[in-house]
């Protein structure tokens, strides 16, 4: 069987970055995710059941990649995400549009900043004079020439692309793969880990 081509993440984690988990965490979960892409909004529970299971072993970080040919909405999308985390609350607006996929004009967007307790006039002005459209723009600029990203989602574990299955199981057997220090200890109640670990790892040394 031919191996498969590594790909390596080249823009390090930094303090610009949306992270969720401590710096200590032996496996960092990097997604280039996109508000209105359907396959993101598929993929977000599943990533939040695996960061609930894994709690601290596991470093999440979200950076945006909004196709607006394919998805209009997705930029607007991302500003008010930019918006909400000037005001601390990132984390909650990233799951109000993940969880609202079809619903991102301007007024649901509002609606959600008012939902969170964002201070409505500071997130209107900001929204309307596009204060963080630059800063979007040019990550996504970064993350097609430098990391050659084309579609979202598109997953890094500890700064390795990910490329398969996008369920709770395969996420999981992955994460604990690169764990090289052997510091998770999956839970009993996840049937089936074990052996797709054990299945990956004589795939791996073949």
């Amino acid at each position: 069987m031919a191996n498969t081509e590594i790909v390596r993440l080249k823009t390090t984690v930094t303090d610009r970055d949306h992270v969720a988990g401590p710096q200590s965490a032996p496996v960092t979960l990097v997604e280039y995710g996109n508000f209105e892409c359907i396959h993101c909004g598929r993929s977000h529970p599943v990533i939040k059941e695996v960061r609930k299971l894994l709690g601290d072993n596991l470093r999440f970080v979200f950076r945006h990649f909004p196709t607006v040919r394919t998805h209009p909405h997705s930029l607007r999308a991302a500003e008010a995400a930019e918006a909400a985390a000037a005001q601390g609350r990132f984390w909650e607006m990233h799951d109000e549009l993940f969880t609202h996929q079809q619903s991102l004009e301007d007024h649901h967007l509002l609606s959600y900043a008012s939902r969170i307790g964002l201070d409505g006039e500071r997130f209107a002005r900001e929204m309307a004079e596009h204060v963080f459209l630059k800063q979007i723009e040019t990550d996504y600029e970064r993350s097609i020439f430098d990391e050659h990203v084309t579609g979202t989602p598109t997953l890094y574990i500890n700064a390795v692309r990910y490329n398969g299955a996008a369920d709770v199981g395969s996420l999981l057997a992955a994460i604990k793969l690169a764990d090289t220090e052997g510091l998770i200890r999956l839970p009993d109640s996840v049937g089936g880990i074990r052996g797709l670990i054990g299945r990956l790892r004589r795939g791996s040394n073949g």
